[in-house]
């Protein structure tokens, strides 16, 4: 299935770029790692921290995610156009099960997303593979997505980009969308309010205070 037609279907008006949480009205925003900080004060990395939200995430990942869904994985990577190559598959190469699921990936090359002087000279590709959720190595994916910020940690999503690549979980077996943007937090939304209520009420301490009106409203409290 493509994903564009996809989102048009499913979740009209919403482009898998950052803060998808502000574009769909049934979505929750969990912030991780909640009273911890990233660094020591020796300045070191808080590991501890780090095994926090990689737990955090695939619990919240699991619950929205069974084994046998059918999963569209989208990444985008960005990249100043005459850097920009379609050999850009470490994300997949890294993560997949089987390497003769990428013959099955596809390609489309988007306008530059993100506000910037010369954005002209850059642009987004963002990359599509049909597949199930057990094709992946989902506990990898999800660490390397959370260690954006910390080169020093891995795994990572290879290296030489203008902007960490943003991977997307599309399940189109339960009409979710579900993004980890850093060690901060994740987002995900959904096509009706009864897939999200169970995980909201569950993990209700992962919610900051500012972010409850909207999602209780989305939810339809």
């Amino acid at each position: 299935m493509d994903i564009v037609n996809y989102l048009d279907k499913h979740f009209s008006g919403v482009k898998l770029v950052p803060s998808i949480y502000y574009q769909w009205d049934i979505g929750i925003h969990f912030s991780l790692g909640k009273g911890m900080y990233q660094f020591k004060e020796s300045d070191k990395i808080n590991l501890e921290l780090f095994n926090t939200v990689y737990k955090q995430t695939l619990t919240i990942f699991n619950e929205l995610f069974d084994q046998k869904d059918d999963l569209i994985l989208v990444t985008n990577t960005y990249c100043q156009k005459e850097l920009q190559n379609r050999k850009r598959l470490a994300v997949y190469q890294s993560n997949l099960r089987d390497k003769n699921n990428l013959r099955n990936l596809k390609v489309k090359t988007f306008p530059y997303p993100f506000e910037i002087d010369i954005s002209y000279e850059y642009e987004m590709q963002q990359f599509a593979l049909h597949c199930k959720v057990n094709d992946i190595r989902i506990d990898r994916l999800l660490k390397a997505a959370i260690n954006e910020d910390f080169p020093s940690l891995k795994p990572r999503f290879g290296s030489n980009y203008s902007h960490y690549p943003d991977v997307f979980f599309v399940n189109i077996t339960k009409g979710i969308i579900f993004f980890v943007y850093d060690d901060r937090g994740c987002e995900v939304i959904a096509c009706t309010s009864d897939r999200l209520r169970p995980l909201y009420e569950k993990h209700f301490n992962l919610v900051d205070d500012l972010d409850r009106e909207r999602i209780e409203k989305g939810l339809g409290y």
